[in-house]
């Protein structure tokens, strides 16, 4: 195939030079109706070549197949057999991916460190989740994705399940052994889905960790907005092999998406795949010598453990992990992931990738040069300086992974859709929580529906947003108090 062509991007081109007049959303007519303050901040790009995907970049029949020419460049970059693009973010397209593999009812295998938009795939389709423990690291407080032998010792117990749903990597970069865990499904017929939203750029250099096509699974939903070039929503979704229809997967997709799609998403998706089959190999060529360069010169900063594989990988943690997510432990500085996060905003304009009760992380990309490596570095110098201005931090009560588990005892929709109330978060211990409970970022859910709160989870939730903790899903964001359902 042709990876010099951009298909939505040489339509919008011609759909400017024809000087084509809509009479059809959106209602702002290429800029002249939005109001000109919000022009001067946009530009007037923006609106020029935010067209209809039909009638507009297409004819009303789609008879140009635009979308479906730019779809099968980007599979064919990837190795895929077949590729959706979505302009709802991957929150998206891991349901697509979940509602074509088990409906109402069925057990599906799931990694509990899932984010919470596959929390919200289960609440929306009634699917009976089967969760599979993450490996966790009792020295550093952190999980890493759930072993094969997890999910194998899973489908012993529920062999009706309809399949299995692994995130890798997880927002901290850390990878499990997909090719493994490929095997354990495909040996039953089951096919795999692997929510790979952090992993846009993996297929496009061989000192990355292996991509989730490559390692046998069956559908790959990636976020190309987090690691690639692509505008925020843009996503897109991957299928290979025979365990999942493509016209399955499409028709759920249709279920869920938009009528209205973004061509702007589109546009962007597009020419990222040209950009990355063209010259990604030489990008990240760059990005991963950055990332060594910063990893070395940011260990030298007194108080900072940069996470390498010798802590992160190995029997019981990770298979692989990115080198472009990097992870600082700072401890010793005797603060506050967070405090160092929102220290590090106010007085050097830099936003960090996350940050936890001990550690602060920084998401590197092709588009990061040695200039804003530096001004990462100078920063995070500075923050330790003037680490004694961030003591004492409020300290977070994390628990024991055995202390995280809670008991799934109603189906998550069941839970979200039946009678609640709201109790004080004291009184909510013994209760069914009958909502998502999510410290975000990274966005993975302490609590979701249907699970039985314990003391140590919800000291966990209050004493995290004492210390700078965000659970933004809450109906009191503080967790005060909690939302529960009401039992019989």
């Amino acid at each position: 195939m042709d990876h010099s062509k951009a298909p939505v991007l040489e339509a919008l081109a011609a759909y400017h030079a024809e000087g084509q007049t809509p009479f059809t959303p959106p209602g702002h007519k290429q800029g002249r109706g939005a109001d000109p303050r919000v022009r001067e901040v946009l530009g007037d790009a923006v609106f020029h070549s935010d067209v209809l995907a039909t009638s507009g970049l297409d004819d009303r029949m789609s008879s140009r197949g635009i979308l479906e020419q730019a779809q099968a460049l980007m599979a064919d970059a990837v190795g895929a057999e077949h590729t959706f693009f979505s302009t709802c973010g991957s929150s998206l397209s891991v349901k697509s991916a979940m509602l074509s593999v088990a409906g109402p009812h069925e057990k599906l295998l799931v990694g509990r460190d899932a984010h919470k938009s596959v929390v919200s795939g289960l609440i929306l389709s009634g699917i009976r989740p089967i969760w599979v423990t993450p490996q966790w690291d009792p020295r550093r407080h952190l999980a890493h994705p759930p072993s094969a032998e997890a999910f194998e010792a899973a489908f012993a117990e529920h062999p009706d399940a309809k399949g299995a749903l692994v995130t890798t990597p997880t927002p901290y970069g850390t990878c499990s052994d997909l090719s493994a865990i490929a095997q354990v499904c495909h040996r039953r017929g089951k096919p795999l889905i692997v929510d790979e939203a952090w992993g846009a750029h993996l297929p496009f250099h061989p000192d990355l960790p292996t991509w989730a096509m490559d390692a046998g699974a069956d559908v790959c939903v990636t976020s190309v907005h987090k690691m690639g070039s692509g505008l925020e929503q843009g996503s897109v979704f991957h299928l290979q092999g025979e365990l999942i229809q493509p016209e399955v997967l499409k028709s759920r997709e249709d279920l869920l998406g938009t009528t209205s799609a973004s061509v702007l998403l589109y546009a962007a998706l597009d020419g990222w795949r040209r950009q990355m089959v063209e010259h990604g190999r030489a990008l990240y060529d760059d990005a991963l010598a950055l990332a060594a360069s910063l990893r070395t010169r940011i260990a030298r900063v007194d108080g900072m453990h940069v996470h390498g594989p010798d802590d992160f990988c190995g029997p019981g943690r990770a298979a692989d992990m990115d080198p472009l997510q990097i992870i600082i432990d700072i401890t010793a500085l005797g603060t506050t992931g967070y405090r160092a996060a929102d220290w590090m905003r106010e007085h050097h304009q830099v936003n960090l990738h996350l940050a936890d009760h001990r550690r602060i992380s920084a998401q590197l990309t092709h588009a990061d040069d040695e200039h804003t490596g530096q001004t990462l570095l100078t920063a995070l110098q500075d923050v330790a300086a003037h680490a004694g201005e961030l003591r004492p931090a409020e300290q977070v009560e994390v628990p024991d992974p055995e202390q995280l588990r809670l008991e799934q005892v109603l189906l998550p929709r069941d839970a979200y859709f039946g009678p609640t109330e709201q109790v004080p978060w004291e009184k909510a211990v013994g209760r069914i929580t009958a909502e998502m409970l999510t410290p975000y970022p990274p966005g993975i859910p302490a609590a979701l529906p249907g699970e039985r709160l314990n003391t140590h989870v919800v000291h966990y939730l209050r004493t995290g947003i004492d210390a700078g903790m965000v659970v933004p899903d809450a109906a009191d964001t503080e967790v005060k108090s909690v939302r529960v359902a009401i039992e019989d």
